[in-house]
């Protein structure tokens, strides 16, 4: 990115923190992401080479610290700077949250993201032993990106876009925007359940705990997403 040539902070500091992707890359840190696939996940219109540029210039700028542990995959982890940049990560999304909606575009609903946002949120502290299935279908969005599902097994949740082979336990099926905005905290579930633009079936403790094992977005609760700057 080309420099603005001022020595005003405000301009040193966007010359860092507003090229493109870098604010979604430092977002997905704080919220547990550390490896590149993670990342990836996280930013799936990003392209590798682009992801691999942009943690090399994050390292570079003192904002991000690259590990490798012998035989494993690097992980990337925010500086004392980055933890710093990471407090106007929570600003700008609270902003956003307030005065960005009248933006959202039918193209931004990506159930994939959708997903695995939803995925890293799950409380699974109070499922019963054993395997916990969970699936989500969008039938507003194309064939091939319709169907995903949930695998809690032994504490982990795995996020699954092919159908497992396990019997379902729980189906959530509504449109990828209604989600969204139940996950960001625009409607409820109760609100759409008796819209009808929601229908959850399955398991009677699953679907009447939805409040206590569905933790919304970070930016719905943002104390959440400040408790990994501290």
């Amino acid at each position: 990115m080309k420099g603005y040539s001022q020595f005003c902070p405000v301009a040193k500091g966007a010359e860092i923190f507003n090229e493109r992707w870098t604010p979604l890359i430092i977002r997905e840190m704080m919220c547990g992401s550390k490896r590149f696939n993670e990342f990836k996940h996280g930013n799936p219109m990003m392209s590798p080479s682009l992801l691999s540029q942009r943690l090399k210039s994050l390292e570079q700028a003192g904002v991000v610290e690259k590990k490798c542990g012998k035989g494993e995959s690097a992980e990337y982890f925010l500086t004392e700077s980055g933890r710093d940049l990471g407090e106007v990560v929570v600003r700008l999304g609270l902003w956003g949250l307030k005065w960005a909606r009248s933006r959202l575009t039918r193209d931004d609903y990506d159930p994939q993201l959708l997903m695995w946002d939803i995925r890293r949120r799950i409380d699974v502290s109070g499922f019963p032993a054993g395997r916990v299935v969970i699936s989500f279908m969008f039938p507003d969005v194309p064939a091939n990106r319709r169907a995903y599902w949930l695998v809690v097994d032994r504490g982990e949740v795995d996020l699954c876009v092919k159908y497992p082979g396990f019997d379902i336990d729980l189906e959530f099926i509504t449109t990828s925007k209604v989600m969204a905005d139940i996950w960001m905290g625009y409607t409820t579930f109760r609100k759409e359940l008796r819209n009808k633009t929601l229908s959850v079936s399955g398991d009677r403790e699953l679907k009447g705990g939805i409040d206590d094992w569905f933790n919304y977005s970070v930016f719905y609760d943002p104390e959440e997403l400040r408790k990994s700057l501290s």
